[in-house]
C-alpha cells in the first residue's frame, strides 16, 4: 500500500492522530499546520474519466444546425435541441430517446441543469489531442504528452498537497489508463496512485486485525508482526536472496510505520460506507459506519451496484477525511442497469440502463444517445460530488470545494460527419475535441476558443488573454499546463506554457 513518506515540513503522524480524535473537523489539524507555515494551502484534485471519447460539440460547445452550411451532413443538432442555460456562453444538449442504437432502453438525458447550478465555476478549454488509441491517449490526457517529466497531473498533486495524508493518490476507476504510473522514476512512492479495485469493500483491507472475529489479543497479534518483522523476514532465504532490491526495501517499509498508522487513523470506520446490514454484518465483527455515510448514502443511493456511485462515496470521503490530496474515478467498460432491471417484450424501461457498454465508445454504434446518456450520468456524478465537498468546511469559512478542481478527462473527440438528417448514427475517433474543468481555482464561466461551423472543428485560443484564434490549435500540455497553474503546483525548471486565461487569479 501507498503511503505518504515523513516530510521536515509536517508531521504525518500529528495529522493522523488529529484525524483520528476529531471527526466533527478534519480540516483542523490541516488548517493549524497550515497557519504554522507548515506545507501549502490544501488543493484537491478530481479526476473524472470519459472513457471511450466524451464530444465537447455534443455538450457545451454545441452547434446548431443552422448555424452551420453544413449542419444536415455533419453532428449540428437540431435547433430545438441545444439550449443555452442562464444566456451563458455554454451549451446544453437535453435528449430523450426510446432507443440506444439497436438496444431498446428509453433514457432521457439532461445537461442543462449542471450548467445552471456550476457556469460560474465551469471552463471549457478546446484542444486537438496527439493519439486515438485509448490507452495512449488517456494516459497523454494525464500527463500533458509527457510535458512535464512524464509526471501525471495526480503525482504532480500529491507531491505537492500530499504531505500529512496516509494515501494521498486514489484511483478508483479500473481498467482505463487514466490511472497509470507516470515515467518520472524519480518521485517519491508515496506520489504514485493507490489502485482500489473495490471501492465499497476496500476500507476493510485498512487494518490487519479489525474485523476477524476470534481473534487473539491485539497485543498477541502485534507481537507476531514484530516477531515476523524483526526474526523471520530478515533470516528468510528469500530475503538474504533480494536484500538489494528496491521493491523488497519498499515492501518491508510499508509494513512497518506507514501500515500502523493507516490503522491508527480508524480509516476502516472512517471510509465505510456501508450501514449495519444482513449483508454488511459490521457490529457482529466490531465494525461501524462513518459518521459521514448517511450524507454519503443519500447522495449516491445506487453507492451498492453502480461502479460509478460507488468510486464517488469513497472518493469524497478520502477527500473529506483527509485521507487523499487527489481522486480519479469514472464510468468503467461494462454495462450497468437500474437494480431490478428486467428485459420484458418491448425492450428495457425508462432509465434502466446507466452505463452503455464501453461507456462513450459505444457512439461506434449509436453516437448522438451514447453522448446524451453518458455526458448526463458523468455530469450527475459531478454535481452530487461537488455539492457534498461544498457542504461541509475545510477552515477559515471555505468548504472543501472551494480548494478542489475537477477535470473530466477524456482520450480524443468524435467524428463529425454524419449521414444526411439522421438522428442515428455511428461515428468514430478524432483528435480534436476539448475538456470540461469545473473548480472556483479556474477561470470559470469562460468558453476557451470556438467551432469552426463549417467544420465543426474547435479551434484554439490566447493562451494569456483567452482571445479566440481560429487558426491555432491547443496541445495536450497546455491543457496540462493550465490545471497545474490554476491548482498553484510550481513547476520550477519544466517550461511548461504561461497558461494565464486558465487561472481564476492570474
Amino acid at each position: 500500500m501507498t503511503s505518504r513518506a515523513s516530510t521536515p515540513n509536517a508531521s504525518r503522524r500529528g495529522v493522523l492522530a488529529g484525524l483520528a480524535a476529531g471527526m466533527a473537523a478534519p480540516g483542523a489539524a490541516l488548517a493549524a499546520a497550515r497557519r504554522k507555515g507548515e506545507g501549502p494551502e490544501p488543493r484537491f484534485l478530481i479526476v473524472l474519466g470519459g472513457s471511450g471519447g466524451c464530444s465537447i460539440i455534443d455538450s457545451f460547445m454545441a452547434v446548431r444546425e443552422s448555424e452551420s452550411p453544413n449542419g444536415k451532413i455533419l453532428n449540428a443538432w437540431p435547433d430545438s435541441l441545444v439550449q443555452s442555460p442562464g444566456g451563458g456562453p455554454f451549451r446544453a444538449i437535453d435528449f430523450s430517446s426510446k432507443t440506444i442504437g439497436a438496444i431498446p432502453a428509453p433514457f432521457t438525458a439532461n445537461q442543462s441543469e449542471f450548467v445552471k447550478r456550476h457556469s460560474s465555476d465551469m471552463m471549457v478549454v478546446t484542444y486537438t489531442g496527439t493519439s486515438v488509441n485509448h490507452a495512449v491517449a488517456e494516459h497523454r490526457s494525464v500527463t500533458g504528452n509527457a510535458a512535464w517529466r512524464g509526471r501525471t497531473l495526480q503525482e504532480a498533486t500529491a507531491l505537492t498537497f500530499g504531505a500529512g495524508r496516509p494515501i494521498p493518490n486514489v484511483h478508483l476507476i479500473n481498467g482505463t489508463s487514466f490511472t497509470d504510473r507516470g515515467t518520472d522514476d524519480s518521485l517519491p512512492s508515496s506520489a504514485f496512485g493507490e489502485r482500489v479495485p473495490a471501492p465499497n469493500l476496500w476500507p476493510l483491507s485498512l487494518d490487519g486485525y479489525r474485523g476477524v472475529k476470534g481473534a487473539p489479543d491485539r497485543r498477541l497479534f502485534e507481537a507476531a508482526r514484530a516477531f515476523r518483522d524483526g526474526t523471520l523476514d530478515p533470516q528468510s532465504d528469500f530475503a538474504r536472496t533480494f536484500a538489494a532490491s528496491d521493491r523488497l526495501k519498499r515492501w518491508f517499509e510499508l509494513r512497518g510505520a506507514p501500515l500502523r498508522d493507516i490503522e491508527g487513523a480508524d480509516l476502516i470506520t472512517q471510509l465505510m460506507v456501508h450501514p449495519d446490514s444482513e449483508a454488511m454484518p459490521l457490529k457482529s465483527h466490531g465494525l461501524k459506519s462513518s459518521p459521514l455515510a448517511k450524507k454519503v448514502r443519500e447522495a449516491f443511493p445506487a453507492y451498492g451496484f453502480d461502479p460509478i456511485e460507488s468510486q464517488a462515496a469513497l472518493a469524497f470521503l478520502l477527500i473529506r477525511c483527509g485521507v487523499a490530496s487527489t481522486v480519479t474515478l469514472g464510468p468503467e467498460n461494462a454495462a450497468v442497469f437500474n437494480k431490478g432491471a428486467a428485459l420484458g417484450r418491448s425492450g428495457l424501461s425508462a432509465g434502466d440502463m446507466l452505463n452503455t457498454p464501453i461507456a462513450f465508445d459505444f457512439s461506434h454504434q449509436a453516437h448522438r444517445e451514447v453522448q446524451s446518456l453518458m455526458w448526463s450520468r458523468v455530469l450527475s456524478v459531478a454535481d452530487r460530488l461537488i455539492t457534498l465537498l461544498k457542504s461541509e468546511e475545510l477552515a477559515g469559512g471555505k468548504s472543501y470545494w472551494d480548494h478542489s478542481l475537477l477535470y473530466v478527462a477524456t482520450e480524443f473527440g468524435r467524428s463529425r460527419n454524419r449521414p444526411e438528417g439522421a438522428m442515428t448514427f455511428g461515428s468514430g475517433h478524432d483528435l480534436n475535441n476539448g475538456a470540461l474543468i469545473v473548480s472556483p481555482l479556474a477561470n470559470g464561466g469562460r468558453v476557451l476558443g470556438g467551432v469552426d461551423p463549417e467544420t465543426l472543428m474547435t479551434y484554439g485560443f490566447d493562451p494569456l488573454s483567452g482571445r479566440p484564434d481560429p487558426g491555432r490549435n491547443m496541445t495536450e500540455a497546455e491543457v496540462f499546463s493550465g490545471i497545474l497553474q490554476a491548482l498553484g503546483i510550481e513547476t520550477p525548471g519544466a517550461g511548461l506554457p504561461d497558461m494565464r486565461v486558465m487561472r481564476r487569479k492570474a
